[in-house]
């Protein structure tokens, strides 16, 4: 079993096993135990988890997470879009081995200036389902010259394939 305790999933294994574990965040379910989460939720809620961690923020695994939370204060241009694409792809390459990444999307709000949305396209190996997760990501915008039009004028998506 993954030594995460969260994914479920057998590393290596051809067994079509996609999983069954503890809802994240903790959570109580119907009954009062512990909420459960299974099939394609579970596997959301990982990549969830996944992207939502820092690498660092783990004492026992230092090395568990994305670099994404580095890019909190980056431009929010097509560069930044590119390299934040490219962090999502290699961490849910290394850490979700029940999904296959076929591509990862990155999008600018028009409107709230420092929100992208990162649209994570995959594959469930065990059933090869294509499926889609879009992750909110916000940053903090420079305070010199910004405006709404020049953010604008920004490349509005950035793909990695």
């Amino acid at each position: 079993m993954s030594g995460d305790g969260y994914t479920g999933a057998l590393r290596g294994s051809g067994s079509g096993f996609i999983g069954r574990g503890w809802g994240f965040p903790l959570r109580t379910g119907a009954t009062g135990g512990i909420a459960l989460v299974e099939r394609d939720k579970e596997i959301e809620e990982a990549i969830g988890l996944i992207l939502g961690t820092a690498p660092g923020e783990r004492p026992m695994r230092p090395e568990f997470g994305c670099g994404i939370h580095d890019y909190v204060f980056a431009p929010g241009d097509g560069a930044t879009a590119g390299r934040i694409a490219q962090e999502v792809r290699t961490s849910l390459e290394r850490w979700e081995p029940r999904i296959e990444v076929t591509d990862v999307v990155i999008a600018f709000d028009a409107i709230e200036e420092g929100t992208l949305y990162i649209d994570v396209r995959y594959s469930v190996r065990a059933t090869n389902d294509l499926r889609n997760l879009v992750f909110p990501f916000y940053t903090i915008p420079s305070e010199e010259g910004s405006s709404q039009a020049s953010y604008a004028s920004y490349a509005s998506q950035a793909e990695v394939r």
